[in-house]
Parts: structure tokens; C-alpha cells; sequence
């Protein structure tokens, strides 16, 4: 059974902008930050760390995947349309993803003015590494259901992620 947030950021599927994450980012070290004080650096929105949290970050890799296995790159407004969220905050999600190296921005070939999106071997390595641990974790909690019990669950979960609101 595959996790449902995967395909949410697929073929159009949206999160609707919701700005609390309740993931806890204690596994990245902030890679590429300034060496600056705390005292001296702009305070950004979001986590008291200053990040804007995995769940976000992971839609963002996830849009940005499904972007480029349809053969084409995001804008900054492209992302935050996918996401589900305001372009402000994809924005703040793709400056976080550039200083983690997991996305990198490139110049738009048809207009010099606009940065096209892309992710980086980091990125797709996270990627890869979120999905396998979420897959261990569902594994893990339904390890103890019957035959009969992971067929009801799969059954009425399918059933719930369909049903689930989407603009």
C-alpha cells in the first residue's frame, strides 16, 4: 500500500496552503546558513528554528519531481500552485531548498526574467529516503493486523484519500 501524500503532489493533486507542520526537522543541520549570530540574522517565518518544516519542504521536492518526470521545470508561482500554498511561501520554501542544496534555480530559456526550479541529486536523494521511511513506518504500525484487518484498513484508507477535498 503506498502513501497517499505521494500522489497528492502528483498529477495536480494540491495541499491547500496549510501552514502548520507537525513533522520536527531534528535530522537536517542547516548546511549552507550563514555563520552569522543569531542576533545579526533576518528571523524568517515559520519553525522557531527558522525552517520552514519537512512535511512543506518535502511537497515542494515532490511538485518539483512530478514537474520533471512530465519533462518541464517550475516557476516560482507554477510551485506554489502545485503545493497548495501562497507564493510567498514557495518562495521561502525554495530559498531553504537552495541553501540545503536539495533545489537549485536556473534561468527560464524563454524568458530571461523568471527562474525555472529543479532539484538536485540531494533532493532526489531525500526524496528517496522520506518515501522509505514513511513505507517502514506504515509497514511497522500495521505489522499487527490480521490478513482481513489490513485488507479493511487498505480498503476504507483508499476510500478516505479519495473523499479528501481537493480544489
Amino acid at each position: 500500500m503506498g502513501d497517499p501524500s505521494f500522489r497528492h503532489g502528483q498529477g495536480g493533486g494540491h495541499h491547500h496552503g496549510h501552514e502548520h507542520d507537525h513533522d520536527h526537522d531534528h535530522s537536517d543541520s542547516d548546511a549552507g546558513a550563514s555563520p552569522a549570530s543569531e542576533e545579526t540574522q533576518r528571523p524568517r517565518r515559520g519553525r522557531p528554528d527558522g525552517s520552514l518544516g519537512r512535511a512543506a519542504r518535502f511537497r515542494m521536492l515532490d511538485a518539483l519531481e512530478a514537474a520533471e518526470r512530465a519533462g518541464t521545470n517550475l516557476s516560482i508561482s507554477a510551485l506554489a500552485e502545485a503545493v497548495g500554498v501562497d507564493q510567498p511561501r514557495a518562495s521561502r520554501l525554495v530559498q531553504e531548498g537552495v541553501e540545503r542544496g536539495l533545489v537549485r534555480r536556473i534561468q527560464d530559456p524563454t524568458d530571461a526574467r523568471r527562474s525555472l526550479i529543479q532539484l538536485t541529486t540531494a533532493g532526489r536523494t531525500q526524496i528517496t529516503e522520506v518515501r522509505s521511511h514513511r513505507r517502514s513506518a506504515v509497514e511497522e504500525a500495521i505489522a499487527s493486523f490480521t490478513p482481513d484487518e489490513a485488507r479493511t484498513f487498505a480498503t476504507l484508507f483508499d476510500r478516505f484519500v479519495r473523499a479528501w477535498p481537493r480544489d
